[in-house]
């Protein structure tokens, strides 16, 4: 197995109660090897006929249940129900990364659908992302790569409760995301940008720990096929940042 990924006895003990029962039909194939060439693929980065097959089995058993589960949202599901912990942390961390879009992801039809923006750096997808001291993700959103940070940036800090603080970088400098953090009780760990008319007070010592998100989002970006988004179906790419955030630091 060098070389290869494959689920600890730990890891599918806590994955396996989580996957779908009691369906009808053909006996599934067995789901540790499946899942474990799935997420050889997506770190891999390699087309899915390069897995193994002596170690995963057939090519097409593990796209056919990907792709399946992708639609069915089990990895989403998945993930949200393992990337909960008893009490939300008095400080969390919000940011962006974009993701480059490979030719081969254009092309299909659903206009802004898609979620591919044309930036500076080319065609580009951005994930949103709000995670703990601990740098495990708690909120996962995508948007199209021109997309400023503040437009989506309530709707992923709406999905938690409120915390004591939120600590977020320049790009978050704005005067109606601060004025509606204040009043969900958050207090906003910002700092002003450079041309601000109003330099805003913030907790400079909190903000040192920023880092912890974008080591977050690199650790993410190991995984190859999130580093560079290949998929043309925006459902599909999701999955694999679900399934991705759920393996690294969900499942230890």
């Amino acid at each position: 197995m060098s070389g290869y990924f494959w689920f600890s006895d730990e890891q599918w003990a806590r994955l396996s109660p989580l996957l779908p029962r009691g369906e009808r039909g053909a006996r599934r194939v067995d789901d540790r090897r499946v899942l474990s060439g799935i997420v050889h693929a997506l770190k891999s980065g390699g087309r899915w006929s390069d897995c193994p097959r002596e170690v995963y089995g057939p090519k097409k058993t593990l796209y056919n249940r990907f792709v399946r589960w992708s639609e069915r949202g089990v990895w989403e599901r998945i993930f949200k129900e393992v990337a909960t912990i008893p009490d939300l942390p008095d400080r969390l961390f919000l940011d962006s990364t974009c993701i480059k879009v490979h030719r081969c992801a254009g092309g299909a039809k659903g206009g802004p659908w898609l979620m591919i923006g044309r930036t500076n750096g080319g065609r580009n997808t951005k994930l949103h992302a709000i995670c703990d001291a601990h740098g495990r993700p708690l909120v996962l959103l995508l948007t199209a790569g021109n997309v400023h940070d503040c437009k989506p940036a309530q709707h992923v800090i709406d999905a938690l409760p409120p915390s004591a603080e939120l600590v977020a970088d320049k790009a978050y400098d704005s005067l109606p995301l601060r004025t509606w953090l204040v009043a969900r009780g958050t207090t906003p760990v910002i700092p002003p940008r450079k041309n601000s008319r109003k330099p805003w007070p913030y907790n400079k010592t909190a903000y040192r720990q920023r880092n912890v998100i974008e080591r977050m989002f690199c650790r993410l970006k190991d995984w190859r096929r999130i580093a560079t988004r290949f998929d043309r179906n925006l459902h599909t790419f999701f999955s694999a940042v679900a399934l991705a955030a759920t393996v690294t630091w969900w499942l230890n």
